[in-house]
């Protein structure tokens, strides 16, 4: 039975946004500030993220912040416990993640990015979404939203940990999703294409697809009132996942293969 919307933001009263200091993560932090929220958010960099928190505290929120790296993920199992020993977590939106491409003159990216970028976009990740879920479920609701990526559909050759870490965390989410539904738990995997920002413009998109943070935040939220299990943003990525499947292999490939030298000059 679909959850009232009302009644689920009303009971929304601790929420944990992870990458909260810039991009999505600081406009996902900022739309659910509020009167009555206590938001726990978490970055690298300290300085930013207190910036963001002063923003949600003027908006009426309690905010506490932070500091510490994804890469460490015995780290951030500790601290989830911690916020969790402090109050129930009602709305997790694990939205911190790492980008990139192949550096130039490389066939691959080096060996220590895809260290770096599976542990920070997968594995930490998945494993607090794990937590949280079992946490949840014990509890017998929650809402755990998890921030992917429309290139989890994709091999892209001069971006592969990337889009293999986020194809990880799709999977992964959807097998979070089908086990903690009936504990009502709701698990929201969102794949959103580029964000007009400062770290989204390393790789060049048509300005038609690229989209403000806080226009992706007020759906997100709104997909995660609803109920939904997915939402890829804009919807002519979810097309373009289509295309990727039906096309005949040989020319899906000479395709990824003509984006590469377009996006491997990424500073």
């Amino acid at each position: 039975m679909m959850t009232d919307p009302d009644q689920a933001a009303g009971r929304r009263r601790r929420i944990l946004v992870t990458g909260a200091s810039s991009g999505l993560g600081a406009a996902l932090a900022r739309h659910h500030a509020a009167p009555g929220r206590t938001l726990l958010l978490w970055a690298r960099d300290p300085a930013r993220l207190e910036a963001v928190a002063a923003d949600c505290r003027r908006a009426g929120a309690t905010a506490q912040v932070r500091s510490l790296d994804l890469a460490d993920s015995a780290a951030a199992l500790a601290a989830l416990a911690a916020e969790e020993a402090g109050g129930a977590i009602d709305l997790a939106i694990l939205a911190a993640g790492l980008g990139d491409v192949r550096g130039r003159g490389r066939t691959v990216e080096e060996a220590v990015a895809v260290v770096r970028l599976g542990l920070v976009n997968f594995v930490t990740p998945g494993a607090m979404a794990a937590e949280l879920a079992e946490r949840m479920a014990a509890r017998g609701r929650g809402d755990i939203v998890l921030i992917g990526s429309a290139a989890a559909a994709h091999s892209l050759p001069f971006a592969a940990a990337y889009a293999g870490s986020k194809a990880g965390l799709a999977r992964l989410a959807d097998a979070l999703r089908v086990a903690v539904a009936p504990r009502g738990v709701r698990v929201l995997l969102v794949e959103p294409g580029p964000f007009d920002t400062p770290g989204g413009r390393l790789v060049p998109a048509p300005a038609w697809l690229t989209r403000r943070p806080e226009w992706v935040a007020a759906r997100i939220a709104r997909a995660c009132e609803r109920g939904q299990p997915r939402l890829t943003l804009p919807r002519f990525f979810a097309a373009l996942r289509w295309v990727d499947r039906l096309l005949p292999r040989r020319a899906r490939d000479r395709l990824l293969r003509a984006l590469a030298p377009h996006q491997a000059d990424a500073p």
